[in-house]
């Protein structure tokens, strides 16, 4: 087993690898024979390093909820009004379109999460934190310069998450009638119905 450590690929190479599995061919093709072969390694030293495929999905979902967070960071720090950044923060976070790589695997992991430990759960909560954490520090300063109504940014912020998630779902697993572009339609109307102080 020492030779296997020896030889492996960097951890990212791997989970880099398993989140282009998931975007060519979708996730019932990721199987730890095909990632092992697309890395060089055998389905073995998969499960050595990362011990079950529970595991493997979900340290791909935190390394890419991890690029997420880092373009969600660069767009919330602009220097643009508060509602400008709320529209690249929707953006962001409603998926591509049916199969979107990002959100199948986050479906995966989530609909897994059944039967995790809590660590594993924690993990996964850690993730939704930051959204959230994000979005109502976002939804308090545009409360505090008057360009949002002034809502409670917590309980504002996890109804819109809720909302978000739900339209997401739909666009993700290709639910026909429900669209990106209809998403992001419905939300900035339930925004400007509910948020903008100019509406």
């Amino acid at each position: 087993m020492a030779g296997a450590r020896k030889h492996a690929p960097p951890r990212e190479d791997v989970l880099v690898a398993a989140m282009e599995m998931i975007a060519e061919r979708g996730l019932e093709k990721l199987t730890m024979a095909a990632l092992g072969r697309a890395v060089g390694m055998s389905s073995g030293h998969l499960l050595y390093y990362f011990g079950s495929k529970d595991e493997l999905l979900l340290q791909t979902l935190e390394w890419s909820e991890g690029r997420l967070g880092t373009e969600r960071g660069r767009l919330l720090t602009r220097t643009a009004p508060a509602r400008e950044r709320l529209d690249a923060y929707v953006d962001l976070y409603v998926p591509d379109g049916h199969r979107d790589p990002h959100w199948t695997l986050w479906l995966e992991v989530w609909n897994r999460s059944q039967n995790a430990d809590d660590t594993a759960r924690d993990r996964q909560a850690a993730i939704e934190g930051a959204w959230h954490r994000d979005l109502v520090a976002l939804l308090a300063e545009g409360v505090s310069r008057g360009e949002f109504r002034p809502v409670d940014p917590d309980r504002f912020a996890a109804r819109l998450r809720a909302l978000l998630d739900g339209f997401s779902i739909h666009v993700a697993i290709g639910l026909r009638g429900t669209d990106r572009a209809q998403v992001l339609g419905h939300v900035a109307e339930f925004l400007r119905e509910t948020l903008l102080a100019d509406a």
